[in-house]
């Protein structure tokens, strides 16, 4: 038994003085723990949370000024890279990550070694490849399909690989040279296959989506979550708040961008749209947050200047842009680990996986005191 003893545990269901007691990978109490633990960690004046849930990470990139030029990487040089973003995220106190496209199976992969204990690092949920069409936005490292048919064996051949989410490209993106960022992709049909292929293996769908059309597209197509969001208007910030539809608007990929510049070595193609798109994502915030659109945090770590060690300074974005410091946890546990589908992490209550980090500061005051945890403890096992 593993017993943090003596902090202050905070979560969704606010802020208690209390003992965890942690044993089989499972928190086993929330009060006063018994007196013969194997193990302990001090909590005294410190306060232990539920551990990060990133809904949006890529495991083969590395923050590189300009991703494409991975497109030529072995997959054993991938698999050497996500072992160590996963290394970094776990560090920082992440321990769920969703990974939303890699080229061939090695997000996959990565998710059953540390399921098997061969690897450390948080718990993966992956897609497989995005579904992207020919030439679209990722193309270098998508599954390339176009029409209702080939979209769906897209879909079939990632459900095969065993994908626990299916991630497809609605419209152009900021680091594909020649897309339009708010341009359509994928059309509406197509989407709506792609979602119907995956739902017919009760698998939830997301969609990379800045522009407006794009967007609702694929919420009327019945995507589980939209990607990014950027230039949200608000009747597409009312579309998705009416059918449930999250938002994971991974601001640190557009603030990574734009702040390091061209000067870094990032295309000038990419500043020049994330400039662009910065702008119009602050007043998609404003859409969202009148409209009520439910916010699960996601980083797109892994793009330029986007390091998986730095998932945390997410938060303070959001808050930055409108939420408060709970619904900013919120949006980081709770939230997140509903749209992955997992109902045993995101808390800190009995029958939870022991996912926690202890934190030096109230996150409920401070948001930025999840940026440097103390300890972090993963299904039990204190790994910081």
């Amino acid at each position: 038994m593993l017993v943090l003893r003596g902090g202050t545990v905070v979560d969704v269901h606010g802020r208690r003085e209390a003992d965890v007691a942690v044993e089989g990978g499972d928190v086993v109490s929330v009060g006063d723990a018994p007196d013969d633990a194997d193990e302990e960690i001090d909590a005294h004046g410190r306060f232990v949370a539920p551990g990060l849930v990133d809904a949006h990470v890529h495991l083969t990139m590395d923050g590189r000024p300009d991703p494409a030029t991975a497109k030529d990487d072995s997959e054993a040089a991938l698999a050497y890279r996500a072992a160590a973003n996963l290394r970094d995220a776990l560090d920082a106190g992440v321990t769920t990550v969703r990974d939303l496209g890699a080229a061939g199976t090695v997000a996959l992969d990565a998710g059953r070694a540390v399921e098997r204990g061969r690897l450390e690092g948080p718990r993966v949920l992956a897609c497989g490849e995005n579904v992207v069409m020919t030439g679209g936005h990722g193309h270098w490292f998508g599954r390339e399909a176009d029409g209702v048919a080939e979209v769906k064996k897209a879909v079939r051949e990632q459900l095969k690989r065993g994908a626990d989410v299916v991630k497809c490209m609605a419209t152009g993106g900021v680091l594909t040279e020649g897309a339009l960022t708010g341009a359509p992709e994928l059309d509406e049909e197509e989407l709506a296959a792609i979602v119907a292929a995956a739902d017919a293996k009760r698998v939830p769908t997301a969609a990379h989506a800045h522009g407006t059309a794009g967007i609702k597209h694929a919420v009327r197509a019945g995507v589980a979550s939209v990607e990014h969001g950027t230039f949200m208007d608000r009747e597409a910030a009312e579309l998705m708040a009416d059918r449930g539809t999250y938002w994971v608007p991974t601001g640190k990929a557009l603030y990574g961008i734009v702040d390091a510049g061209t000067e870094a070595g990032i295309p000038e193609f990419a500043v020049e749209k994330a400039e662009a798109a910065r702008e119009a994502w602050a007043e998609s915030f404003d859409h969202a947050l009148d409209a009520g659109v439910d916010v699960a945090m996601g980083t797109d770590a892994g793009t330029p200047f986007n390091y998986h060690g730095d998932i945390p300074e997410e938060l303070a974005l959001l808050v930055d842009h409108g939420l408060s410091e709970r619904e900013a946890l919120e949006a980081a546990t709770v939230n997140a680990a509903d749209l992955l589908g997992l109902d045993d992490v995101g808390t800190v209550t009995e029958g939870a996986r022991a996912d926690l980090v202890v934190l030096e500061d109230d996150p409920l005051e401070d948001v930025t005191a999840w940026q440097s945890p103390a300890r972090v403890v993963r299904r039990g096992t204190t790994v910081r």
